[in-house]
């Protein structure tokens, strides 16, 4: 529930991120917050946040 308040909140107000980089710290800081800001999963929750990220932009490419 906080990740979908996390991405209407920034796609309402207009945020774009411009690296890859950024876009990743966004996604992934959602799923840190369901589990309580707990430490420990960050290059799983990252690595999944960029396989997200890049195939929603593959699928934008393609669309």
């Amino acid at each position: 529930m906080a990740k979908d308040a996390a991405r209407k909140t920034l796609t309402m107000a207009g945020a774009q991120p411009q690296s890859l980089e950024e876009q990743i710290r966004q996604h992934e800081y959602g799923p840190y917050e369901e589990r309580g800001r707990a430490d420990g999963n960050d290059l799983d929750e990252g690595l999944r946040a960029e396989e997200e990220i890049t195939h929603q932009k593959a699928g934008t490419v393609a669309a």
